[in-house]
């Protein structure tokens, strides 16, 4: 993999059940095992779906118009069956509106245009859900 290709995140234990990520430009982000306030790994995996594409649709958008409400819901069922633990009927809702005016018709126009394209081309998120990349997981010094 290349420099411009690879991106990557390191995971720190800070307590039992509790962790932050810190990615590259020194961001980080908590979260931890179900029963805190904490976001839980699938639902960090509900807002990375559903924010690739909010973000793609933003700026499509708001180039044309500042919306009034932007706001992206992301859904799924649980599961454990033959296959394992995971994820079923995942669904992303937008709930967006732009004001009245040319601006916020052509924002309104684009929106539906932008939804789409990120879902099928641009989200690389979804684009690797989707897809089924394999995830491999190694042992250091193992």
């Amino acid at each position: 993999m290349s420099d411009d290709t690879l991106r990557s995140v390191r995971i720190d234990r800070t307590a039992e059940g509790h962790y932050t990520a810190t990615n590259v430009r020194g961001g980080t982000l908590t979260f931890g095992a179900a029963g805190g306030a904490e976001f839980t790994p699938v639902e960090l995996l509900l807002a990375a779906i559903g924010g690739c594409t909010a973000v793609d649709a933003d700026i499509a958008t708001s180039r044309h118009a500042e919306p009034v409400e932007f706001t992206v819901s992301v859904q799924g069922d649980k599961v454990s069956d033959e296959q394992g633990q995971h994820m079923t009927n995942l669904a992303v809702t937008f709930r967006v509106s732009f004001p009245e005016g040319e601006a916020g018709d052509r924002a309104r126009t684009i929106l539906p245009r932008a939804v789409k394209t990120s879902h099928d081309r641009l989200c690389t998120v979804s684009r690797t859900v989707e897809i089924g990349t394999p995830v491999t997981s190694t042992i250091e010094g193992a």
